[in-house]
């Protein structure tokens, strides 16, 4: 591992024993936010997986619904049917933090209470089937929007495990023993600096003993 460039000063010393404390202690912090990101992100991902499941499955009947539909009815019947909404919905986009990560929160917002489905079209030219995934889909909505809300979560929580994951190996395996071994370079200097100066006071001492003599 090479050695910072710096002068094997005390001065020096102690700074980069400062910035080692530095290193280690953020490197610990990183470590615990890393692992804390991993436990949030495996039980946003099983949430993420069983609601899946469910909206894939009622996804599934309306669309049976809609293929018998389509079987029995006119297709301009079916198309007229499906030109206006059962109901407004107004959805609204806010933030939630999850460790320092911003992560997006989705509330949907019907007309009126939650009620029976009002179709808007007539029955006489419609048949059940048509009823039926028009019921379904309207009651998956908002099961659609927790979904794609926990997607996204996982996302982002993915892409920053991944940011704090390279900056804790950045610690661990090059600032670190890099600030350790500049460490040891200046230590080993300034002790070779010490015994070359006890050397020469020695001499010295020994040459003023011979001239006395």
């Amino acid at each position: 591992m090479a050695v910072l460039n710096v002068n094997p000063t005390r001065m020096e010393l102690t700074q980069m024993k400062r910035r080692l404390a530095t290193a280690r202690r953020g490197h610990k912090l990183l470590k615990d936010k890393r692992d804390e990101l991993v436990r949030r992100f495996i039980a946003l991902a099983r949430e993420n997986w069983r609601l899946r499941l469910d909206v894939e499955k009622e996804l599934g009947l309306a669309m049976q619904d809609f293929a018998l539909a389509r079987a029995v009815m006119e297709p301009g019947a079916l198309r007229q049917a499906l030109l206006y909404p059962a109901r407004q919905a107004e959805l609204t986009l806010g933030r939630a933090s999850i460790l320092s990560v911003k992560v997006p929160e989705y509330r949907m917002r019907e007309d009126g209470e939650r009620q029976a489905l009002s179709l808007p079209y007539g029955m006489a030219e419609t048949s059940a089937q048509l009823d039926n995934a028009i019921a379904t889909m309207a009651a998956v909505l908002p099961q659609l929007i927790a979904l794609s809300e926990k997607e996204k979560t996982c996302e982002l929580l993915a892409d920053e495990i991944q940011k704090t994951r390279r900056r804790v190996n950045a610690l661990e395996y090059v600032m670190i023993p890099q600030l350790e071994e500049t460490i040891r370079y200046i230590s080993m200097k300034l002790e070779e600096n010490e015994r070359g100066s006890l050397t020469r006071l020695m001499k010295v001492k020994e040459m003023l003993q011979a001239r006395e003599a």
